[in-house]
């Protein structure tokens, strides 16, 4: 009888029996701490179980709550009755009524006879430790918690915030340096002892009844000034998330536990009647003697963490979403847009589609329905046309398309009728290649046979709109790779900026382009922008184009073909 368990126990009660009495069973006495919060019956009924035993025993109740006093008194009530009722202990194992041995409790017991004066308790000081989440390391120590975190966070947060601007601190007792580790430990007899029988006792109590989640800190400070052997590590298995939540392990995690080596794991789900049966089943085989190393699974924790964090690229889950920012790339391939190229062009996107080996789309924000490539009515991952299903989330749409389609490169137009509210999600996505031809809006309106005071309200409109979206585009925040040329400059040689354009959608250097798809004729548009300007426009977004023709004298040059030798 070397070795005593101590069990903190607040549901699960079957589950609980089951491993209290595997405790038993190879050898050791166990005392359990039943939370205050559970009902008197159901308390009862438990004790109840173990009439038949004299190995279990049952201390004084308290009131347990996360974060509270609650848990470290119950420890000390459970650990007291255990070393005043069990003479031969020398090392108490502290465990919860969700932890399960993986060992065979024999080389549990085998493993601390051999170190008869070593306490395994996870004891660092706030400097040196990564896992104190919620932004109170050390203080902690030096400021008061009378409110509960869970039940009362407004007044929790607000007290806190009150002590900081007054600047209060508490004075830590004399001799002490706070330490923080797991709530789960084995200490010797020796230094337990000590602790529970120290002349200041009254006065750490004191203070470490306000010291926010003194579980993790009480044994954990104390030993330091009692033990002549610390290792500074927990013999159970116990892991936490990115939001310090215990990890709770199922059925399929057996192999992982397995792994480890570890003598003790927490928290086991306590439906996984596979574990249960496996590692409490008694045959003594579900482990091999080896030296515990959790170390050896903590690739997959980190791997999971990073998985539930970041997640694949252009995939959104539950666990990011809706947080703003925490996507993983917004979406999920790179892919083209552009803005300009078919006002400006005829027949742009079929001549775009041969060319590079792109899918080429229309306006796929389009305000009366998605344009999508040949102008389908759905497509890939069951997308419709239908604006009204498209505007709901056009974020999630254009993920949707892009996450849908991995493998092929993507190509869509954009402009100022479409629907704006995707501007900065394009800005901000490393993905996206956006080219505009800034202006070009206006040659459609050149081409239309409309009354001219329409014509005008639509076009200060729509620079307006085209102008904001140029404004996001030189954002400091724009991670797009964004080519704007003017009309005006786009005209005068569009070979050039269109040969870069395609080298880029396609990642190699192809044969250069010969001709450039067929351009609208705008003779005729410098007038038109002329125009709009005595109307009291100020059409600037397209460059300067001449107003007036060549003399009649001057015989117009012939338009030379685009060739690149």
């Amino acid at each position: 009888m070397t070795l005593g368990v101590v069990m903190l126990v607040h549901d699960a009660f079957d589950r609980a029996e089951q491993v209290a009495r595997h405790w038993v069973a190879g050898g050791c006495p166990v005392v359990i701490h039943v939370d205050l919060n559970v009902e008197d019956a159901t308390c009862k009924a438990f004790r109840s179980r173990f009439e038949d035993t004299d190995r279990v025993l049952f201390c004084k109740r308290h009131r347990c709550e996360w974060g509270a006093w609650g848990i470290v008194a119950g420890t000390q009530s459970a650990c007291e009755l255990m070393l005043d009722r069990f003479a031969q202990v020398r090392h108490v194992y502290l465990a919860s009524g969700s932890c399960m041995p993986l060992r065979p409790v024999e080389e549990l017991r085998s493993y601390l006879a051999e170190r008869p004066r070593t306490d395994f308790i996870e004891s660092a000081t706030t400097a040196d430790v990564p896992w104190t989440v919620g932004g109170l390391d050390h203080e902690r120590f030096t400021l008061r918690f009378p409110f509960s975190w869970r039940r009362n966070r407004r007044l929790f947060d607000a007290y806190v915030e009150f002590q900081r601007r007054i600047r209060f601190r508490r004075r830590i007792p004399e001799g002490i340096v706070p330490h923080l580790g797991s709530q789960w430990w084995c200490l010797t007899r020796q230094t337990l002892s000590a602790i529970l029988q120290d002349p200041d006792r009254p006065t750490y109590d004191r203070y470490f009844r306000r010291v926010w989640i003194p579980d993790e800190c009480y044994f954990q400070s104390l030993a330091r000034s009692y033990s002549v052997n610390i290792e500074s590590r927990s013999l159970t298995l116990s892991k936490f998330d990115f939001q310090g939540k215990p990890h709770i392990f199922y059925d399929d995690h057996l192999q992982l536990l397995r792994r480890s080596d570890c003598f003790v794991a927490r928290k086991i789900w306590p439906r996984a009647d596979h574990l249960y049966a496996t590692f409490l089943g008694g045959d003594g085989t579900a482990m091999a003697i080896a030296e515990p190393n959790p170390g050896r699974i903590d690739r997959i924790f980190s791997k999971a963490v990073q998985r539930r964090t970041q997640g694949r690229q252009g995939l959104y889950m539950q666990s990011r979403w809706p947080n703003r920012d925490w996507e993983n790339g917004i979406t999920a391939a790179p892919y083209s847009v552009f803005q300009g190229f078919t006002e400006l062009f005829e027949d742009f996107e079929p001549w775009l589609a041969s060319v590079s080996g792109a899918r080429v789309h229309g306006h796929l924000f389009a305000p009366d329905r998605v344009e999508f490539e040949g102008r389908s009515r759905t497509f890939q991952g069951a997308l419709t046309d239908s604006a009204a299903m498209r505007d709901h989330a056009p974020q999630m749409f254009l993920t949707n398309l892009i996450w849908n389609t991995r493998g092929e490169r993507q190509a869509f137009q954009f402009g100022p009728i479409s629907q704006q509210s995707i501007d900065w999600m394009l800005a901000k996505d490393s993905n996206a290649q956006i080219s505009v031809i800034s202006g070009a809006w206006a040659v459609p309106l050149f081409l239309s046979n409309r009354d001219f005071a329409d014509l005008r309200k639509d076009a200060a409109w729509l620079q307006k709109v085209e102008s904001n979206f140029l404004n996001v585009l030189r954002s400091p925040w724009t991670k797009a790779r964004i080519r704007v040329w003017s009309m005006a400059d786009f005209v005068q040689n569009p070979v050039e900026p269109i040969q870069a354009i395609l080298q880029e959608m396609t990642d190699r250097s192809g044969p250069p382009v010969i001709e450039t798809p067929r351009m609208h004729d705008l003779a005729g548009f410098g007038q038109f922008l002329q125009n709009l300007k005595n109307q009291g426009m100020h059409p600037y977004l397209m460059g300067d184009f001449p107003a007036a023709p060549p003399p009649l004298s001057q015989t117009p040059k012939p338009r030379k073909p685009y060739l690149v030798k």
